[in-house]
C-alpha cells in the first residue's frame, strides 16, 4: 500500500517492477541530480555524493521490509568497498519523518550518508516508484544497474562496475 502511495504522490506511471534493468531509468543514461537534504536539514544535491567513483543509491524507508533484507549486502559493500564505491541511502518521505530517519541512521551506524527526499525530487528524477530500488552509477555518473526487491545481487552488480573491489 505504501508503494502505491509513492507512485501516486510522485505522479509516476504504474509499470512492472521486477528484475534487473526494468526499473528506474534506462541503463546507459546519465544519473540525474536531485535536490535532497542531509539529515541536519541542509540542502544538498544527490550527485554531490557521487563524485569520481561508482555509486550505489538505494531508495529506502525505515518501514520497508525489502530494504531491511538488502541491508546485509549494502553493509558488506560499504565495509569492503567504501574507499572505491560511494553508498547513499535516499529516504523517501512517505510514512516516515526526518526524525525517524535520523534515529534509524544513528542506531544503524552505517558509515554512509542517508539523505532525506522531502519533496520527492530524487524519487521523480530516478522514477523510483517504490522502495528497495537500487541504482548503480559508474565513475562518470552513467546508470549501469537498476533493480528492485530483496533478491538483488548487489555484490555482483558493484563488482561489475568496480572490479578492483571485492566485497
Amino acid at each position: 500500500m505504501a508503494s502505491l502511495f509513492i507512485l501516486l504522490a510522485a505522479g509516476l506511471p504504474l509499470r512492472g517492477q521486477t528484475g534487473v534493468g526494468q526499473v528506474s531509468l534506462p541503463i546507459g543514461t546519465p544519473g540525474p541530480d536531485a535536490a535532497v537534504q542531509d539529515l541536519e536539514g541542509n540542502d544538498v544535491g544527490l550527485l554531490d555524493y557521487a563524485t569520481d567513483r561508482p555509486t550505489l543509491i538505494e531508495f529506502w524507508a525505515s518501514w520497508c521490509e525489502q530494504c531491511e533484507a538488502l541491508q546485509p549486502q549494502i553493509d558488506q559493500i560499504q565495509e569492503s568497498c567504501g574507499e572505491q564505491v560511494s553508498v547513499v541511502a535516499v529516504a523517501v518521505a512517505v510514512a516516515q519523518s526526518l526524525r525517524r530517519v535520523r534515529r534509524h541512521a544513528e542506531a544503524h551506524g552505517a558509515g554512509y550518508p542517508f539523505l532525506w527526499d522531502a519533496a520527492g525530487d530524487a524519487v521523480r528524477a530516478y522514477e523510483a516508484t517504490t522502495t528497495s530500488i537500487v541504482v548503480i552509477l559508474d565513475e562518470v555518473g552513467t546508470i549501469t544497474y537498476t533493480g528492485v526487491g530483496p533478491d538483488q545481487d548487489l555484490v555482483s552488480a558493484v563488482g561489475a562496475v568496480a572490479p578492483e573491489c571485492s566485497p
